[in-house]
């Protein structure tokens, strides 16, 4: 399906750029979120009338968010949490438990603005991607532990705060996971070779020449 964007959006392309996209992605997001409309004829016509007032708009919020980005560097904010064995949490953190804490510090910012593809599930310091206008991003820190004391340790080692046999026990895990990742690599390479130079096929001729072979050395 072919739109216009209102905005940028990140890997399709600029304001006022016709793309190609899926249509469920259109109609799911582009489109009731009001960042892009159908190429239609009569759309096109319209943007172009509009392209000068919405541009005008896209600047004014543009530098609102870069006002907003200069005043969260160097943000952290500490979410307390529950953990187990080497920091696991009693859950997770996701995106609006993110905004909830930047909003209880003064900071406005919606759970579509935070970038994260997985929760955060274990202890320690963890950097978070915001979008505050499609051109202006900036990243916080999550620090994330079991206490107000604990985190403030973490904020100044720069790691999580875990005892020894954590520690020991998150290296474990640590090392289990590379290891299968690893054994998952060499079993797509070893797949990719036999996919790639499979053996080759015994022709009717060969079963012949190995019995002539076999007459020889008799």
């Amino acid at each position: 399906m072919e739109v216009i964007l209102m905005e940028r959006i990140e890997k399709l392309g600029q304001m006022g750029d016709v793309v190609n996209v899926k249509p469920g992605f259109a109609r799911n997001f582009l489109l009731p979120q009001k960042k892009a409309m159908r190429a239609t004829e009569a759309n096109r016509a319209q943007f172009e009338t509009q392209r000068a007032q919405l541009e005008a708009v896209n600047l004014e919020k543009k530098s609102e968010a870069e006002a907003v980005a200069a005043k969260m560097t160097d943000v952290s904010i500490i979410l307390v949490r529950q953990a187990g064995d080497a920091g696991q949490l009693y859950g997770s953190v996701n995106a609006r438990d993110i905004s909830d804490a930047l909003t209880a510090d003064g900071y406005t910012v919606q759970r579509t603005q935070v970038r994260q593809d997985i929760p955060i599930k274990t202890l320690g310091l963890h950097e978070i991607l915001l979008s505050l206008h499609p051109e202006v991003s900036v990243t916080v820190v999550a620090n994330v532990a079991r206490s107000a004391d604990e985190a403030k340790i973490q904020s100044e080692t720069g790691k999580a705060l875990l005892s020894q046999a954590e520690e020991e026990a998150r290296a474990e895990a640590e090392a289990v996971e590379a290891e299968a990742i690893a054994d998952e690599a060499v079993m797509e390479q070893a797949e990719a070779v036999f996919e790639e130079g499979a053996a080759p096929e015994v022709t009717e001729d060969e079963p012949a020449a190995d019995a002539e072979e076999e007459n020889k050395d008799a």
